[in-house]
């Protein structure tokens, strides 16, 4: 990666560059709150960003209220990456996966953890828009949809869209 960003800068050295950097296996002595990113890629970039699924992928909700971030350089960041799915119109409590309430508690989370970053200086949720993926076979749920979107594929916003809106207005 890091002979492909010096490619990058040898075709075009006017562009700011990123890439997704994962986060350290080894917490190097931090307690497991802590996230440390000490990619060597780091350096060749002018924004590190990341992908991050805490509450869906691994772990509940709640427990992004324990995190914090640690970089290898001052840097804006930018998180490339975040969500969780629900189908529109299925709702219930904040712990069952998949409802909308779940979708919009995760996005509660993830937005307060997010707001602990130094030098946060954007994000985009995953996705947009519920699309077709043939491999998303969860029977009633997924039927051949990646559902982690905040727009369902007929166009109508599920709860989780409303709070990231109220977000962005208040930044």
């Amino acid at each position: 990666m890091g002979e492909l960003a010096d490619h990058i800068r040898s075709i075009d050295d006017t562009r700011l560059l990123s890439a997704a950097i994962k986060k350290d296996q080894e917490l190097d002595g931090h307690p497991d709150s802590v996230y440390t990113y000490n990619d060597p890629l780091i350096e060749k970039l002018d924004i590190i960003s990341l992908n991050e699924y805490l509450g869906w992928y691994g772990g509940a909700p709640e427990e992004t209220r324990k995190k914090s971030f640690e970089f290898g350089a001052e840097k804006p960041v930018i998180v490339s990456e975040f969500g969780g799915g629900a189908l529109k119109g299925f709702y219930a409590d904040k712990e069952t996966r998949w409802s909308e309430e779940f979708q919009e508690y995760l996005y509660m989370e993830s937005l307060a953890m997010f707001d602990k970053i130094d030098g946060l200086t954007g994000m985009a949720p995953w996705i947009l828009v519920d699309f077709r993926s043939p491999l998303r076979q969860l029977p009633e749920i997924q039927d051949g949809w990646n559902r982690k979107g905040l727009i369902s594929e007929k166009g109508e916003k599920k709860k989780a869209f409303y709070i990231l809106q109220d977000y962005y207005k208040k930044k």
